[in-house]
């Protein structure tokens, strides 16, 4: 008796993009009537000048739909022929039925009857790359043939308003992008993996429920390991740094990114900095800039593009993908 594998496509690639984000900008004078803090304190230590807030009584699926289904528009792909979708994210509204399964009821996915296989992922800020990475094995090993991933947050739910350290950096969003085969890997291997000893470094954990973060480790961490682990996921793709043209970080703050790229030696290339108009949005923040920043037409198709992800856990993953091809 011998089990046999499924067997996939050589590869897989990024079909489309899309994204969400709530109607409500905030921008940084509205939260000096919150608490202790000015505009220009939060712009030179963080870059960031506006974020978008979920009104009251929005979720989560209330931002990952619209990106989800904006995606598949973009991807050109047929609802019907969507059998997995991987949801990232560490706000879901319910514990069951999950995001991914809201997102899979609201677009009508699937066919004759058979919905996909539905999943979220709670690695916080690094979520879009580990269910990116999920997706594509997926594919690549015959278990799917066309999937959703989307990262998606409304991280306003979480914020201790008060607290000027973690309140200017939160904000709610949401970045999908669609899945399919290809005949030759255009998204490169997942680097995954988490720091030993930093689990509580960034915590939404009880009595209070709350976000918190050891900011300065955090940061030590960014400017010490992360150039080396990026390092390694372009590495991993059989690429060297020069070949990479879009950097789409994990946007937790511009004064990590900008060391990020000048350590990785990308200053030069397309530096995706989305966080000064969208703030910090865990598992959507990468998705979400790729997304605005490829409908506004300041990415290039089919060029090499790092995605890094890195946050609570504390986790880390990335892979190299090439951007979709318009047309």
């Amino acid at each position: 008796m011998k089990i046999t594998l499924a067997q996939g496509p050589a590869g897989t690639e990024l079909a489309g993009l899309g994204h969400a984000q709530p109607a409500h900008v905030m921008d940084n004078h509205e939260l000096e009537g919150m608490m202790e803090t000015s505009d220009e304190w939060i712009r030179q230590r963080t870059g960031i000048v506006t974020r978008h807030i979920v009104a009251e009584g929005e979720t989560v699926v209330d931002l990952a739909v619209p990106a989800a289904r904006m995606a598949l528009v973009d991807s050109g792909v047929a609802a019907a022929d969507i059998d997995l979708v991987v949801v990232a994210t560490t706000t879901a509204a319910e514990r069951s039925p999950n995001t991914a399964g809201r997102i899979a009821e609201a677009l009508g996915l699937g066919r004759d009857g058979r919905g996909p296989g539905i999943m979220d992922i709670n690695t916080a800020c690094s979520g879009f790359e580990y269910a990116l990475g999920v997706a594509d094995q997926a594919i690549r090993t015959g278990s799917a043939t066309h999937a959703i991933v989307v990262g998606a947050e409304t991280l306003s739910a979480v914020t201790d308003w008060t607290d000027r350290a973690t309140a200017v950096l939160t904000a709610d969003g949401a970045g999908a992008a669609v899945v399919r085969p290809s005949a030759a890997p255009r998204i490169g291997p997942v680097v995954w993996g988490s720091e030993a000893g930093m689990a509580d470094a960034v915590r939404i954990s009880p009595p209070s429920g709350r976000f918190s973060q050891n900011g300065r480790e955090v940061l030590r961490w960014a400017l010490t390991r992360a150039p080396e682990r990026a390092r390694e996921v372009v590495a991993r793709a059989g690429l060297a740094m020069d070949d990479i043209q879009v950097l789409a970080a994990h946007q937790a703050n511009l004064r990590i990114i900008e060391p990020l790229a000048e350590a990785l030696g990308l200053t030069d290339r397309i530096v995706i900095t989305d966080v000064t108009e969208s703030g910090n949005t865990s598992a959507a923040s990468v998705p979400l800039g790729l997304s605005k920043w490829w409908h506004a037409g300041r990415i290039p198709e089919d060029v090499p593009a790092l995605l890094f992800g890195f946050g609570g856990g504390f986790t880390y993953a990335g892979m190299v993908a090439m951007t979709p091809r318009r047309g």
